[in-house]
Formats: C-alpha cells, structure tokens, sequence
C-alpha cells in the first residue's frame, strides 16, 4: 500500500503503470504536431543527441513529427535539428553517432561546448570563484542548453527536452541546463516505457540497454546514474507505478524528490507558497 508521499507524488508524475508503446508514440508525435501548428511561425525542433535512451528516442520521434509535418503540408519547410553537444572528446561517442544514424535528422550538427565552457571556468577563476568539478558539470550541461536555444532562434524553432517521469521524481537533472526546454514530450513515462518504445522502434539493441550516465564530472567520468541516485531506475519505475519497493530504496527516491522540488517550479515570486 503507497504511503501518502508516494501517492501524492505518483499523481503529479503521471506514470500509467501500463502503457501500449503504439500508443505512445502517436501520443508524443501528435503532440510535438500540434505545437508546432498552433504556432505556425515555428519551423523546427531542436534537440541535443548524447547516445543515451532519452535523446534516441526524443529525437527519433520529433524526426518523425516534422516528417509527418512535411508530408501533410507538401513542403520541406520543418526541419529536426539533432545537436551533438561533446565536451571535448565524448568517452562515449560511438552511441551518440549510432543514435544520429538511427534518427536521421533533417540536420545533423556538431557544436564542441568545451571552448565556452573552459572560458565560463577560467573568467570565474579570475573573479576569485573556481568552480568545482560537479558545477563545472552544471556549466557544462547550461552551456549545451544555450546552444540549443540559439540554434532554435536562428531557425525558428522550439527546443525539446528529455525530461521524463523517472528523472522528474528525483530532479536528476541541471536546473537551467537540461531541465530547461520548451516541450518535453516524453513527461508522463519512466524509464522501462522509454525502453519498450525505442524496441517498437527499432532502435539497435545497445542503445536503449545502455547504462544511463549524465557524464558531466572529470573526476567521475560516465558514472552511472544509478550510482549517483543511490537507487535502480527499476525501483524508481516501481514506485511510479504505485508498487510497493524495499524501505531503504523508498525514502531515497523521496528524499531526492523533496530536495529537488525548487527544480519543478518557475522562479518564486512574493505570491507563492512554495517560499513560505
């Protein structure tokens, strides 16, 4: 039986414990659709590609979406932008180009952030702030995000984010880095409904089994999330689907959940509860 936490968090991350990936799929391309035909100043998505789950499948979808686009328009005037964003020399680069090749974007890009992020490092550095290693990460993570967004607005386009219920729940992400975007289509799903999609997808085998990493420390290079949560994506995907999960796995999904909530709201104002 879920503790009231629990079910109070279970209903904000909207996770159906079962999903018919179909379904899904046609659920989050018609919704990238309808966006993008309620403004129809917009032209393109734009999403940054790391080789991870999340990306491969975002990204196979919005290049569905503005395929579609085309196709009920008779033109070639939407465009899916998949944005490699390396920091240097990605460890894992081979993924990253296995997923573009699986997507295949309308366009594919490659924008090295390590010259921006090394110069954001030493001007701080200068200033008497040197950052450490795990917010250098964060810069890392902004910096791909401020890519992203002046490539949608030289191209008239909307920017995508990853973001799903199983990263939601602990706030597993850069608060204005990855966390920022204008649509995330991918939000009411966790990680093993991810997964079943990219299979209906055909996406290669070692993509969607691959061991999710955000990548963003020197001094832990590739640590898997799992690791850094202290707690498997299947007991986060347990306690979305309202299941009952060991204690210890419980009140750590909990606690990451009540010390990230700054993560899920705007910017507080005078007005808000949330300070008080």
């Amino acid at each position: 039986m879920m503790d009231s936490l629990q079910k109070q968090i279970v209903e904000e991350m909207m996770v159906t414990p079962n999903i018919d990936s179909k379904e899904e799929i046609r659920r989050s391309i018609d919704f990238m659709k309808s966006y993008l035909k309620k403004h129809s100043f917009l032209k393109s998505l734009v999403l940054g590609i790391s080789g991870g789950q999340d990306s491969t499948l975002l990204g196979k979808l919005a290049q569905m979406a503005v395929n579609e686009m085309n196709e009920e328009t008779g033109s070639d005037e939407y465009n899916f932008y998949g944005v490699r964003l390396p920091y240097g020399e990605q460890g894992d680069a081979q993924d990253a180009i296995d997923a573009v090749e699986f997507i295949n974007p309308s366009v594919s890009m490659t924008v090295n952030i390590q010259a921006a992020v090394d110069a954001s490092y030493s001007t701080l550095k200068k200033a008497g702030i040197e950052m450490s290693d795990f917010v250098k990460g964060n810069e890392k993570a902004r910096e791909r995000m401020k890519v992203q967004f002046a490539i949608a607005a030289m191209k008239s386009g909307v920017v995508l984010g990853t973001d799903h219920s199983a990263e939601a729940v602990t706030g597993f992400y850069t608060k204005f880095g990855d966390g920022a975007a204008d649509l995330v289509p991918l939000f009411r799903l966790n990680k093993r409904q991810g997964k079943a999609m990219l299979k209906e997808l055909g996406c290669p085998e070692h993509l969607y089994n691959k061991k999710p990493t955000a990548d963003l420390e020197e001094n832990k290079p590739l640590i898997p999330d799992e690791v850094a949560l202290g707690v498997t994506y299947d007991q986060i995907d347990d306690f979305l689907e309202g299941k009952e999960i060991p204690q210890e796995a419980m009140e750590t999904i909990e606690k990451h959940y009540l010390r990230s909530q700054h993560k899920r709201n705007l910017p507080i104002t005078v007005f808000d509860d949330f300070w008080k």
